[in-house]
């Protein structure tokens, strides 16, 4: 499904001419062949769509830290070239969840694994992972986790 929509968005980004959404997702479709490659190295066909959704998750919080680095150089036009590409790139993710929507996801997850002490974090985090890819700040969800399991 992400594929399809991701060449959609493409070709109706060329005919419109629209050189910043072209670019962007062109960016999405290079990053995803390349998880498609470390994928076949693994021996599956391709990527999972959690894997891409991780991957465009990640382009987003690249893109947040270029902002932050622009405006503090005084470079808002570079800033507002990358807020765009933000833009694009999470008109493909699924809706994010709040904070309260976080907690709730990791509660249940917690229940979901058994987990009662730091030592299972990894189990937490791995089913976070493959539930809500794309969806979660797994930074955010980590301080969740430690101060729920701590």
């Amino acid at each position: 499904m992400l594929r399809e929509d991701l060449q959609k968005a493409l070709k109706e980004a060329m005919l419109a001419h629209d050189a910043a959404t072209t670019g962007a997702v062109r960016l999405i479709i290079a990053g995803m062949k390349e998880k498609d490659v470390e994928a076949r190295g693994k021996g599956a066909k391709e990527a999972t769509e959690a894997e891409l959704l991780s991957m465009m998750q990640t382009m987003v919080k690249q893109r947040n830290d270029s902002i932050k680095m622009y405006v503090d150089g005084n470079r808002q036009d570079l800033a507002d070239k990358e807020l765009a590409e933000i833009k694009v790139i999470e008109r493909f993710m699924p809706k994010q969840l709040n904070d309260a929507e976080t907690e709730a996801a990791i509660k249940a997850v917690i229940a979901e694994t058994g987990a009662a002490s730091m030592k299972d974090m990894g189990k937490v985090m791995g089913a976070l992972k493959a539930k809500y890819a794309g969806q979660l700040d797994m930074g955010k969800a980590n301080g969740i986790i430690k101060g729920l399991l701590g």
